[in-house]
């Protein structure tokens, strides 16, 4: 799908939509955008609780014909290095060759009575380029119970860049639906640059 003002302004009307400095989000996206023709987007809130504040970020995905570009803001109270309160936002700019994994884990409630095209419950999207990286280590061991020999470690690397959680209840049905068109319009897009 092409850049088309109908994209754009949906764009911009989801980052109005969040309600969390609008115009900040929107200048930043934008930039990090440019011209590219957007083919799709996905714009997700969370509130978080740290100790006696509420905090907000705001995660913005967008997907062009060559790059991924990933945008975050928070937002910060007054500290010791700053008098009054801020947010911080910013926007990374992945080529699409670079997306390594794209994992989508649906929560579907009754299994049993399933039909396809139901909404799931809550997704998870965990897409990963190898900027970040999780290594999971555990003591490695044979079948002799009585064995005393260090055997070394055992684990597994994960890619793990962007996981981002939608549930129904807490984002509403729209917002799992726009992050399931996100994740299979990314996927199809890297299949693209992967022949």
């Amino acid at each position: 799908m092409a850049k088309t003002s109908t994209t754009t302004q949906g764009l911009r009307a989801a980052i109005e939509r969040s309600g969390y400095y609008p115009a900040l989000v929107a200048e930043a996206v934008e930039a990090a955008v440019g011209g590219e023709p957007i083919r799709s987007y996905l714009v997700h809130q969370e509130t978080t609780f740290d100790q006696n504040e509420v905090r907000r970020h705001v995660t913005v995905l967008v997907l062009t014909g060559n790059r991924f570009i990933v945008s975050h803001t928070d937002e910060q109270a007054a500290d010791n290095t700053s008098p009054t309160p801020y947010a911080t936002t910013s926007t990374e700019s992945v080529k699409l060759g670079r997306i390594s994994s794209i994992v989508v884990s649906r929560v579907v409630a009754n299994p049993e009575s399933y039909k396809p095209g139901t909404l799931p419950r809550e997704i998870v999207l965990t897409i990963g380029w190898g900027a970040v990286s999780r290594i999971d280590l555990e003591p490695a061991a044979c079948g002799d119970p009585n064995c005393e020999a260090d055997h070394g470690y055992t684990g597994s690397s994960t890619a793990d860049d962007l996981s981002l959680r939608v549930s129904e209840a807490g984002d509403g049905p729209e917002t799992v639906r726009q992050a399931l068109t996100f994740a299979q319009a990314l996927s199809e897009a890297t299949a693209d640059t992967a022949r």
